[in-house]
């Protein structure tokens, strides 16, 4: 068990404790909140065989669009490809195998994974290629599908601001995906441009609290940001 004060690392340090075939859960919406310096270092890191759960797949040559371009992919579960035709070609090729859930669905999922349900009921998609495979049942005269939770070994999330403890804040747009991830992975690992000292950050403006991170690593804004395509600032 991390120690509450000891969450403080390297980057290198903190990804190297990812294992190939981990699944790994990729905060962000487009590149806001994006995780680009873990990312980054965890496509230097090695590692490969892994399943990533995020939004979309970034665009080519940027977030865990590098990761697909290196093969190390093998599967993706995400809501769209639509910006990423190297996404596209990998899995129109088999290189990588991908499982699409409307956002929604997507966002519930690991919402559920995060506060300890098994799953949820849902009328969504029923009757089309969303709904194959999933069980049913009959409540009160109604047909219902069940979605079951999505949970992951890793979660690799943005913060704008954090303290020694992993208290988190994220900024604006970044509080897309990035605090339901935080609570549905087995090991958090945040990315933040500044680390401050346990009773620094305001209180009601925490938004992850320090009980779901692992760890916390400080990034260089410009580092961070190294890929991110100029219209989406």
């Amino acid at each position: 068990m991390t120690l509450l004060n000891h969450k403080v690392c390297e980057i290198d340090a903190a990804i190297a404790e990812i294992p190939d075939g981990a699944t790994i859960m990729v905060g962000g919406f487009g590149s806001p909140g994006t995780p680009f310096a873990l990312l980054d270092a965890l496509l230097a890191s090695g590692q490969g065989n892994l399943t990533l759960i995020k939004n979309d797949a970034n665009e080519p040559g940027i977030g865990i669009g590098k990761l697909i371009e290196a093969g190390r992919v093998k599967r993706l579960i995400t809501s769209h490809l639509g910006l990423n035709r190297t996404a596209i070609e990998a899995m129109n090729t088999g290189q990588m195998k991908v499982t699409f859930h409307p956002q929604g669905l997507l966002a519930e999922k690991i919402r559920c994974a995060g506060v300890g349900h098994g799953g949820f009921l849902t009328d969504i998609g029923m009757g089309t290629e969303i709904a194959e495979g999933r069980h049913e049942l009959t409540l009160e005269g109604a047909t219902w599908a069940i979605e079951p939770a999505l949970q992951a070994d890793f979660a690799l999330v943005h913060a704008e601001r954090a303290d020694r403890y992993g208290n988190l804040i994220y900024r604006a747009t970044a509080s897309n995906f990035n605090p339901l991830m935080a609570m549905a992975a087995d090991r958090v690992i945040a990315q933040t441009y500044r680390i401050d000292e346990p009773g620094e950050l305001p209180i009601d403006t925490i938004h992850t609290p320090c009980a779901f991170v692992s760890q916390v690593v400080q990034v260089a804004r410009a580092s961070s940001q190294q890929g991110v395509r100029s219209h989406d600032h």
